[in-house]
């Protein structure tokens, strides 16, 4: 059985402007100017290590958004190279998976200085390709599974994200050919929380009672029953404020139902309790686990600890 009582608080780390529904610079300037000290101050005063995947798109126009977080002890890792559609990694062959690994690997460690080893898919959205790819680029943990989490097709990739009902709920070495079955790869999968609804931030906005059933649950997994990290995913851009500007809601599919559903009904929900309510929501998560004598800690160091790497 796994050691017990970890909690994993990660991070996305991306241009995304959850306001417009689209990927801006002037997000990107904000996450820097004011999500990313936010998030920081928090994990300094609560002493928390976490780790924080970046896209490289990101690191590459805001490097400075990467080196924050180096003085404070957290790990550096790869988001892919941006959220765009067509960067999913549910639609990219094999070799274009591999160079935007490598390339996207390669200017995070140059801009840290730290090993880069761990990976979160753009948006969850993997496919058989991606954990070869990972192991061919020199990746050691994925976080892009989120076990038993059911996204009812309002997230793109939701077809693909069936898999996720039957993966293993523990950490696991993967499949060669999958990141969603165990298997005798290097690679370690380290998945993300859920009871069916996902514990992320996103959720923790639109839905702050439901969240405190699938927290209550989740300890209690980890607790009594099989020492299941808990896994948490925020973003710094759920605490900035953009309403200040005439909104736009972008449109990203083509589908007319995808349409409905993914960015239009999906962006209405989403922009729920940003900015100061998003922050003490967050802080609320972290207290829960604190109180109760949880391990924060990074992906990388949890691995190390647990005999994985």
């Amino acid at each position: 059985m796994l050691k017990s009582s970890f909690a994993l608080f990660t991070n996305d780390v991306e241009t995304t402007s959850i306001w417009f529904n689209a990927l801006r610079d002037e997000t990107g300037l904000k996450v820097l100017k004011e999500g990313m000290p936010v998030l920081l101050d928090i994990y300094q005063t609560y002493n928390i290590k976490t780790t924080f995947f970046f896209t490289g798109y990101i690191a590459w126009h805001f490097p400075d958004v990467v080196k924050m977080v180096i003085k404070d002890g957290h790990e550096v890792a790869s988001h892919g190279k941006s959220h765009l559609k067509e960067n999913g990694f549910d639609v990219m062959p094999f070799e274009r998976q591999k160079r935007h690994l490598a390339e996207t690997k390669k200017l995070l460690e140059d801009i840290s200085g730290q090993e880069v080893v761990s990976f979160r898919a753009p948006a969850l959205r993997v496919n058989e390709y991606t954990a070869p790819a990972l192991i061919e680029t020199g990746y050691k943990i994925d976080s892009s599974v989120a076990s038993q989490r059911f996204d009812f097709f309002l997230s793109f990739g939701g077809i693909r994200k069936l898999k996720w009902l039957t993966a293993p709920r523990l950490p696991y070495y993967t499949a060669q050919d999958s990141l969603f079955k165990k298997g005798e790869g290097p690679l370690i999968e380290v998945p993300l929380s859920a009871l069916f609804l996902p514990y992320v931030g996103t959720t923790m906005r639109i839905f702050p009672g439901i969240t405190k059933i699938v927290r209550q649950g989740i300890h209690l997994e980890s607790s009594r029953l099989n020492g299941k990290p808990i896994v948490f995913d925020i973003h710094p851009n759920e605490f900035i404020d953009e309403s200040d500007e005439p909104r736009i809601i972008s449109r990203r599919s083509n589908n007319p139902i995808s349409y409905l559903l993914q960015d239009f009904f999906r962006s209405q929900l989403k922009v729920k309790n940003l900015g100061g309510n998003a922050i003490l929501l967050y802080k609320k998560q972290i207290e829960f686990f604190a109180k109760r004598d949880y391990q924060f800690t990074t992906l990388k160091a949890y691995c190390k600890q647990n005999d994985f790497i």
